[in-house]
């Protein structure tokens, strides 16, 4: 049996993070111990230890979606949570999700996707809610100044968008998620706003 390349992809996702959240640990832990030692209370050790919380933050998020996973596998809600709260420190968001119980990975893959889309189209910072709405997940995002760019969210519905740099990987991975999922995209970006229901 040959292996697709969006498989492959993810495997090779999954490799990276896991390769490198053993080093960030360490680092973390020499952190903590100056710290406890108060040898090395100063500044510059409180911005390594905040850009290791950052950096662990950031690979546990791409993990899950970037990484391969099971299709029974579920998640956590404190696992959502303690993922998402360094990502909205660190970039300047405020994301509002309270999922009451553990959900499937691939659902929780496809929101972090669109999450990141989200996160590129708000640079400045914002607001982000997410709630469910019937059978459909809603997330909403709400900022002053906001990144208009069509053709990257023309990337959530059609195959033949154009091909998409590196940083932007998470407009048509969200796609592909969702048609693996058996959802749907309805995106309504307008200035100010974007609602996005999957």
């Amino acid at each position: 049996m040959t292996m697709n390349t969006s498989k492959l992809s993810a495997l090779l996702g999954s490799r990276i993070c896991h390769d490198l959240i053993s080093p960030l640990g360490a680092i973390g832990n020499g952190v903590e111990l100056l710290q406890m030692s108060g040898a090395a209370d100063s500044a510059e050790l409180s911005l390594i230890s905040e850009s290791v919380e950052n950096a662990n933050g950031r690979i546990r998020l791409f993990r899950v979606a970037f990484g391969a996973g099971n299709p029974d596998q579920r998640i956590s809600a404190g696992e959502i949570a303690s993922i998402l709260r360094p990502m909205g420190q660190a970039r300047q968001l405020t994301i509002g999700w309270d999922p009451i119980t553990d959900m499937a990975r691939d659902d929780a893959r496809l929101i972090f996707l669109l999450l990141l889309c989200l996160e590129t189209a708000l640079p400045y910072g914002g607001d982000v809610q997410i709630e469910p709405s019937g059978a459909r997940i809603v997330l909403r995002a709400r900022a002053e100044r906001m990144r208009h760019d069509p053709a990257l969210w023309l990337q959530l519905h059609t195959d033949g968008a154009e091909v998409p740099q590196a940083s932007e990987i998470q407009f048509p991975l969200a796609r592909l998620a969702a048609a693996e999922t058996g959802r749907s995209i309805d995106t309504v970006v307008e200035e100010g706003r974007i609602d996005i229901a999957v």
